[in-house]
């Protein structure tokens, strides 16, 4: 691979990508929409963005549990495996940020993000003898770049192309996302930690193109119920260069996960309003929009968060959340020697999410 192999408008003018690329955008905006009218947006990105990285991470083999992520989600008293599933959920919210403030997604940000997933800055890969094996057999399936000098190139060259807009080539802004994602694992630029940051990437350059304020898509969802033909399309891709399947399938999975997310906010939205009213009703001395947005932020919340969030003593903290308990909004449960208290119907709601037909 001496330069990227960017497929032209004319390859992918068929029917199958019109019909996959007319879906996703309806759904997308349908989506953003929905995520505009929340009251308080920041927490979509603080709960979904735990889910996203919980997929992304297990197509790794990094497995952890919704109760492990969500009660240790503050804290350094987590498994290994919940650990590198937060280390995502940073690299994330570093590159939301870095294309929030710039509106670019440069280099230094790719591999800031990298960063974050690896707890590393070991950068860009410079050493050979990096190749993807079959992880059954153990057979060499692909050999990326391995020249140091080229690997910059080739990441320049696609950190050029993530910005070009639709006069420079006429490739719709989610056709640029399924290339560019496809020749970012081909590069393979790091050591480790190229599948995560790629998906990541995907939720960038989303948000670059304002077709979503917040990276908070679930694509690796997708990308982990149908693992196999994911890594079977990215190699056949690289075989034949032949783009109309691989682009099918990424653009395909933009709309499915945005028609489940749909539903989702849709649920949300109502499940906000419906615990603001109990609490306005039921505990009217405690009610704030500092507390409700608390309930929200955190499926597990405790005293520490509740006394940070709200601004309350840790006495007075705690007397909110046993009175929650006591009218059932809030759920105790004791794990060690800490007591989290959990909104079991967001739980609920955030754990059963399953993906939508087109």
């Amino acid at each position: 691979m001496l330069a990227l192999h960017i497929p032209s408008s004319s390859e992918l003018d068929v029917k199958a990508v019109w019909q996959s690329l007319a879906d996703a955008h309806r759904h997308l905006a349908e989506l953003k929409g929905l995520c505009e009218s929340l009251p308080n947006r920041g927490i979509l990105l603080d709960t979904l963005s735990i889910q996203e990285a919980k997929d992304s991470s297990e197509i790794e083999n990094i497995i952890t549990t919704h109760d492990e992520l969500y009660a240790y989600a503050d804290s350094s008293a987590s498994t290994p495996a919940a650990k590198e599933v937060q280390n995502y959920i940073a690299a994330l919210r570093i590159g939301h940020h870095a294309v929030s403030d710039s509106g670019l997604i440069r280099l230094n940000t790719i591999l800031q993000v990298q960063a974050a997933v690896e707890r590393n800055n070991a950068g860009l890969r410079k050493v050979p003898g990096t190749v993807l094996k079959n992880q059954t057999t153990g057979a060499v399936v692909y050999e990326p770049p391995q020249d140091a000098v080229l690997i910059a190139k080739l990441m320049d060259e696609l950190v050029t192309f993530m910005h070009a807009d639709k006069s420079d080539d006429d490739l719709d802004p989610l056709l640029r996302m399924a290339v560019a994602h496809h020749q970012f694992e081909s590069i393979h630029p790091f050591y480790d930690g190229n599948g995560r940051t790629g998906r990541i990437l995907n939720l960038l350059m989303l948000q670059r193109e304002g077709l979503l304020d917040l990276p908070v898509l679930y694509l690796s969802r997708y990308i982990t119920s149908t693992k196999s033909q994911y890594y079977q399309l990215l190699q056949s891709t690289r075989e034949t260069q032949q783009w109309v399947d691989w682009c099918v399938y990424m653009v395909k999975g933009i709309a499915v996960t945005a028609k489940s997310e749909i539903k989702l906010v849709k649920n949300l939205r109502t499940l906000i309003q419906t615990t603001k009213d109990r609490l306005r009703t039921e505990v009217p001395k405690i009610y704030s929009q500092d507390l409700l947005n608390n309930l929200f932020r955190y499926p597990y919340t405790k005293i520490e968060l509740l006394e940070r969030d709200i601004g309350v003593s840790r006495i007075t903290a705690g007397k909110h959340l046993r009175a929650l308990a006591a009218k059932g909004i809030l759920e105790k449960k004791k794990a060690g020697r800490q007591n989290f208290y959990i909104n079991r119907p967001l739980f609920e709601l955030l754990t059963h999410v399953s993906l939508e037909s087109v």
